[in-house]
């Protein structure tokens, strides 16, 4: 089943910035979530404000991606009102799989409407076109994210990122 990759939809302003992310967050979109969220702070957007309204579910590679920009946002602050990634309007579904896999906390969770600073642009970034072997590498960091992080979750993910591992190994340069 190929089930389509959620949309990203960006509201930028100078130091603000919100992805509203629209259907299934699955491992392909991941890898354009994090690059699209690896330029906002380059552009030195720090808060970062997840539209959660619309999006049905995250996988274990969405997840872990998020996981693993959560903690390195946790780790980078020195100051809670520095920076930091909101999430509003999660479904129940989301909430607990975040909640059960040990991670939520690395998140302040609203709900309610979005009230965007005055200034702030749309954008709709562009899907990347990723190799093969770039969405297996970005699966296999997701996983071992979500296994760092809490080490419950070495038991649900550990296969899986074996499997990940060795299919990496056995990969011929340029496939």
């Amino acid at each position: 089943m190929n089930t389509p990759s959620a949309r990203l939809l960006v509201l930028a302003g100078e130091k603000f910035s919100c992805i509203k992310i629209v259907g299934r967050a699955n491992f392909v979109s991941s890898l354009d979530f994090k690059t699209l969220v690896n330029e906002l702070r380059r552009r030195g957007q720090d808060y970062l404000v997840l539209d959660l309204s619309e999006c049905a579910l995250m996988d274990s590679t969405f997840l872990g991606v998020l996981a693993g920009l959560g903690l390195k946002n946790s780790a980078a602050q020195k100051d809670p009102c520095d920076g930091g990634i909101e999430l509003l309007n999660p479904n129940t579904r989301i909430s607990e799989l975040l909640e059960n896999l040990g991670v939520l906390h690395l998140f302040k969770v609203t709900e309610g409407p979005l009230k965007p600073p005055p200034g702030a642009e749309s954008l709709t970034p562009a899907p990347l076109n990723h190799s093969k072997e770039e969405v297996t590498r970005a699966c296999l960091e997701a996983h071992r994210a979500l296994m760092d992080i809490n080490p419950a979750n070495v038991s649900k993910f550990k296969d899986v990122a074996q499997f990940l591992a060795e299919n990496l190994k056995s990969r011929k340069p340029g496939e």
